[in-house]
């Protein structure tokens, strides 16, 4: 593993620094200006102005490069030109800039994500030796007719005299070779084995030559060229379209891996930008090939919908605020059954707001104070868009939080129940635990990053009776042993809460990393997908504001859309009808279960907004994830679990929420529905979980207290064979958990219960809280069936705008004699100190 890690390490090192040596290969215009400014001091007599004027009026012809040269030079000039050449690609890493890490980042993020995924991508291709030597024909071929046609038109531009096809030609050429000899380098220097040789695994340094792919290299430098040269659609299809029919018949011949195609294309491309920028003569035609550096730097003003913009996390006083604000009738196009939402679209949002505000004329002094109290919030936010620019360094917040139990809590959310839920999967039990974190994230033109870590400290939990150990076995089905009778250890330990490095392009966020999402209206946490569980590893995209749709179809609204692809942790079981029940109690399986999910929003009218998500759990231990694997996770068909054609856990949901119009301010009703190994609960409602509640945001005669209930139930109505059969798979039998915790609703599995909330309002941001719920579970699913009962007060509180107070006290009351033959009962009390330090930061152009 340690060897492993070093390997991936060394990869991404090389990669990366391949990539950053190319991506500025067009100086930045200030390096080109000094370099002008340099040869026009050199000039001097009579010469001079002729020579000024010839260099100026190229510099005017190409205001990003650098002067025009022939692109026909003689024997002599070609060899000092493909030396310049060079020159310009090993060097050009003095040229990078900080707003270059916009997209190195991410693209070494995707690189360093298929270093990890090469060898399961590879190992399960074809090995057939007629279809591998079909694809390496085919490769063959598409090069050879790349570089054929290249040679054509340099040949047939001398035939007819056309100086546009020959400086084609030549420039393909050019591009080609320099291209090839940057990869030769590399493939001899790192050394890596192709995927026919050693293991299989492509380790560095083994005298291989895989790594990058010089078919690849070649192809798109002259598919670049040629695209640039005749910039119309049906030349760049055919040309790219050539070039990506080579890289993937080089990897279904076997000869690279993923990330070599990659890397080889990206090598390519972007010398073959060089090349054509640098001696390209516009006067023949062809388009302008602007660099990657310099279409993420633009013109240095940044429309909000290119802004990288960190996440809101969910536990965020602004949720709260924003939802009494959208049910008081300010916020119009909000998805809250999409969350989180970025710093920026909450701006959105404000703007919204204060357009209702002006338009009403309103004196309603509630909405008022929320509105003003989140401008204060995002004020940083509103000047980064004034300046149009985006570059941020801050420190978000510094927290401590010491909670103690007396009595024992229920800590077990996916068998029994959860005394603390919706708390991000944090360890707790009887006596003390506490939480000491930090938060801060960055942004840069188009990126963005966050973090937010904390040590965390829990006692030890006893060990279950063995009846209850027993009923776990049983409930998780597929021959599960029976759980040891052990001590779960104290814990202490560091955890990334939230980590993620984010690009945004036309409010299309691309982020990797550690991320929460909340699919859903509910406060106590929606059945698809919650804050009970720790953050989930994943790639996300997601529109980040909503858009409509052009002609009949803007009926539907504002739309918002969303797609992730995560790993779960913490997973120990999986079974498969080849290998049957692999894995063993306090050993998370080497190769954990990835996640997918996909979501849209709609919002029809202001009133009424729906939302349809789907996820799935796939791959993992003996199952690789491949293209063929995950495309069949995002099909319709199921087959019993562990079988060849298994799509994986699959559950989908709906929900939606409502304005009773006349009641607008007044009150909103919301809903879910939830259903597994279905395409819907709407085709299958007996089959179905629901969840709903009712939300006033202020009470008549008392506006600053609002009310609110929730009632739900995992137990089917008329589908007496699924008790307990949500949150649960026959192939995966740690079900639909991350680090042990439920992913879904506190309901849990053949749970009902209901929850209400009263909260008085003293400012925006200063409140009490109190709260009671009840829960009950199917004596069907736990032996003698189980009830809990809790009740607390929580009150939150500024001093001033930096520093936060908050207390809580719950007594809590269960019954479950599978863990205990008498009821059981508990207090909570809670308090946390957190300081939010609104100039411990940098802004604009003082980074």
């Amino acid at each position: 593993m340690q060897m492993r890690v070093i390997v991936l390490a060394i990869s991404c090192a090389a990669s990366s620094l391949t990539l950053t040596a190319l991506s500025s290969v067009c100086a930045p215009p200030q390096a080109q200006e000094e370099r002008v400014a340099d040869t026009k001091q050199s000039i001097s007599g009579a010469d001079a102005d002729v020579k000024k004027m010839s260099m100026t009026s190229k510099i005017a012809r190409h205001p990003e490069t650098e002067p025009f040269e022939s692109s026909r030079p003689g024997l002599q000039g070609l060899a000092k030109r493909f030396l310049e050449d060079q020159e310009q690609i090993w060097t050009s890493p003095s040229k990078i800039r900080f707003s270059d890490t916009q997209w190195l980042v991410p693209l070494s993020g995707i690189t360093a994500g298929l270093f990890v995924t090469d060898t399961d991508y590879s190992k399960h291709l074809s090995q057939n030796p007629s279809t591998i030597s079909h694809y390496k024909t085919l490769s063959n071929a598409g090069v050879g007719a790349l570089i054929g046609g290249a040679g054509g038109m340099w040949l047939l531009g001398h035939v007819r005299h056309n100086e546009h096809w020959s400086e084609t030609g030549f420039l393909a050429g050019e591009a080609a070779i320099n291209s090839l000899v940057a990869v030769e380098t590399l493939k001899y220097s790192l050394g890596r084995q192709r995927p026919f040789q050693g293991n299989g695994t492509g380790p560095f340094f083994q005298g291989g030559t895989s790594f990058p792919s010089e078919h690849s290299a070649a192809a798109w430098s002259i598919a670049g060229v040629v695209a640039h040269e005749y910039p119309g659609p049906l030349m760049k299809i055919m040309a790219y379209g050539l070039a990506t029919l080579v890289d993937y018949s080089r990897l279904r011949a076997r000869q690279h891996f993923p990330s070599d195609v990659l890397v080889g294309s990206i090598m390519g491309n972007l010398i073959a930008q060089n090349v054509y920028s640098r001696h390209h003569d516009p006067g023949l035609g062809g388009g302008e090939w602007r660099s990657i550096s310099q279409i993420f730097r633009g013109d240095g003003n940044l429309s909000p919908g290119n802004m990288g913009s960190p996440y809101v996390p969910i536990d965020s006083w602004v949720y709260p605020a924003f939802d009494r604000l959208a049910a008081l009738g300010y916020v119009n196009s909000g998805m809250f059954g999409m969350r989180p939402w970025t710093r920026l679209e909450c701006v959105r949002l404000l703007n919204e707001a204060v357009e209702q505000l002006d338009q009403r004329g309103s004196e309603d002094t509630q909405a008022l104070h929320l509105y003003d109290s989140l401008v204060q919030e995002f004020s940083n936010d509103f000047a980064n868009l004034a300046r149009g620019e985006n570059r941020n360094l801050r420190v978000e917040s510094v927290y401590t939080r010491v909670t103690g139990i007396s009595g024992v809590p229920l800590t077990d959310g996916y068998h029994f129940g959860q005394t603390i839920a919706n708390n991000f999967g944090r360890p707790f039990a009887e006596g003390f635990s506490t939480v000491n974190g930090f938060s801060g994230w960055a942004s840069e033109g188009r990126l963005a990053t966050y973090i937010r870590g904390e040590y965390q400290h829990a006692p030890s939990i006893p060990a279950l009776p063995l009846q209850a150990r027993q009923f776990i076995a049983s409930a998780d089905g597929a021959g599960m042993p029976v759980p040891p009778d052990s001590v779960t250890p104290a814990v202490d330990q560091f955890q990334l809460l939230e980590a993620y490095v984010a690009m945004n392009v036309e409010n299309w966020q691309f982020s990797f990393g550690r991320q929460t999402l909340l699919w859903g209206p509910s406060l106590s946490g929606p059945l698809m997908f919650s804050g009970n569980a720790a953050p989930v590893d994943m790639f996300r995209v997601s529109r980040t504001s909503p858009f409509k749709l052009p002609s009949i179809l803007g009926w539907m609204g504002p739309i918002r859309m969303e797609f992730f692809l995560g790993q779960l942790a913490g997973q120990e079981f999986i079974f498969a009808q080849n290998t049957g029940l692999v894995g063993q109690f306090g050993h998370p399986l080497d190769r954990q279960p990835f996640i997918d999910g996909y979501r849209i929003g709609f919002k029809p009218t202001q009133n009424f907004e729906f939302g349809l998500s789907v996820t799935a759990v796939f791959s993992g231990a003996t199952i690789p994830l491949t293209s063929h694997t995950f495309l069949r996770s995002l099909s319709l068909g199921n087959t019993i679990p562990g079988a060849a054609g298994d799509p994986g856990d699959r559950r989908s949901g709906i929900n939606f929420t409502y304005k009773i119009p006349k009641l607008r301010d007044w009150l909103t009703f919301y809903g879910e529905a939830f259903t597994e190994d279905e395409f819907s609960p709407l085709g299958y409602p007996r089959k179905s979980a629901y969840q709903g509640g009712i939300y006033m945001p202020r009470i008549p005669g008392i506006p600053k207290l609002d009310f609110r209930v929730e009632g739900g139930s995992t137990v089917p109505p008329d589908f007496p064979d699924c008790i307990g059969c949500f949150y649960i798979n026959g192939r995966y039998l740690n079900g639909y958990t991350n680090r042990g915790n439920l992913m879904g609703s506190w309901l849990g599995r053949a749970g009902q219960g209901e929850q209400i909330w009263s909260t008085y309002w003293l400012t925006p941001r200063n409140n009490i809280q109190f709260n009671y719920r009840h829960q009950k579970v199917d004596g069907r699913f736990i032996p003698g069936g189980a009830t809990l009962n809790d009740g607390g007060v929580r009150g939150e509180f500024w001093l001033g705008t930096t520093v936060k107070v908050t207390g809580a006290v719950q007594y809590e009351k269960w019954n479950y004699p599978v863990l205990d033959p008498l009821p059981r009962s508990n207090v909570t009390t809670t308090i946390g100190l957190s300081f939010w330090p609104r100039n411990w930061g940098l802004q604009a152009k003082s980074l």
